[in-house]
């Protein structure tokens, strides 16, 4: 099969751009990798405490040694001239950076700096490609191959950031029943709430780190004079799971009405685990449904090969040879 000219410069331009934004994701996976080394090397000389929970890692500045601070440095003084001024859109931002557990305020600058960086680098980058590899491309495919471009490195911060965000909230509702069940022994034990919740968070902190920052976040705000109603609705705010708004709730109407807390936290803590059984059946149920897919397109070509290969060949022997 002879591929035309035109259908050779779309295959040259699908792999240049999947190629483009595999080195792109794979210098981001690099930074984070380094910042995530630089992190544990820092635990283990500070005997296991967290350095960075007010403000966060920032992966870019602390990987790569010199190069990362550098281009850190150029990131945020070219998004210090793009981004949106103190406004709600600002706020906006800062919160889905919170959602992230970002809390460094210098990464919005950082942030904006990389979205038009990459809006600006992956154009250029394809339009090099197209003079010196694709060459039979026209220029209308030009134009658009070029926005398309632009559009995905405006937008790869963005999708990073919420598979960054993802990630952390699934880490936090896979370590929320552990740390319930934590938080009623310590309450049961005589603990007040607000040293049960410091307690659980040095507890949790090799298993879980996302929720032991929340719980010390939390814990250092109440110690700042905070209201408890307000700082757990921050740590809601900053978690944005549903199981942390009803514990909150909970929290909130316990201390408001005065009812026992180690009854709720328990009551809270049983009908939560009942709910990720639940939710673990579902998926489960949800498991054969599934497979009828990689079964009909992958493993039954495969058996069907197998068992009627031998007969077809015999067929093919008996019949049409002879």
């Amino acid at each position: 099969m002879t591929l035309t000219p035109s259908q050779i410069a779309w295959l040259m331009t699908a792999v240049t751009f999947l190629a483009l934004l595999l080195l792109c994701v794979g210098i981001l996976q690099y930074f984070r990798q380094s910042a995530r080394r630089r992190e544990i090397v820092a635990k283990i000389r500070l005997g296991g405490e967290s350095s960075g929970l007010l403000y966060g890692s920032d992966d870019v500045e602390s990987g790569g040694g010199a190069l990362g601070i550098g281009v850190a440095a150029f990131l945020r003084a070219l998004g210090r001239r793009v981004m949106p001024g103190r406004s709600a859109d600002f706020s906006k931002v800062r919160v889905k950076f919170l959602k992230a557990g970002i809390r460094r305020e210098s990464f919005t600058a950082l942030f904006w700096g990389a979205k038009i960086l990459l809006a600006a680098l992956l154009p250029l980058m394809f339009l090099l490609f197209r003079f010196t590899l694709i060459k039979v491309l026209s220029p209308q495919w030009t134009l658009v191959s070029e926005v398309i471009a632009a559009l995905t490195g405006y937008y790869l911060p963005d999708i990073l950031l919420k598979v960054r965000t993802d990630s952390r909230k699934e880490k936090i509702q896979k370590a929320l029943p552990d740390a319930l069940d934590l938080m009623v022994v310590c309450v049961q034990a005589g603990m007040g709430l607000d040293a049960a919740i410091n307690r659980v968070a040095q507890e949790i902190k090799l298993t879980s780190p996302d929720l032991s920052d929340e719980l010390a976040l939390l814990n250092l705000e109440l110690r700042a004079g905070k209201a408890r109603q307000d700082a757990l609705r921050n740590m809601a705010v900053r978690t944005d799971l549903d199981a942390v708004n009803s514990l909150v709730t909970l929290l909130i109407q316990t201390d408001r009405f005065g009812t026992s807390i180690t009854s709720a936290l328990k009551v809270f803590a049983d009908g939560f685990r009942n709910e990720r059984f639940q939710r673990a059946e579902e998926l489960a149920a949800k498991m054969p449904v599934k497979l009828i897919f990689p079964l009909i397109f992958f493993i039954f070509p495969a058996l069907f090969v197998i068992i009627a290969a031998p007969a077809f060949i015999k067929i093919y022997q008996n019949i049409i040879l002879r």
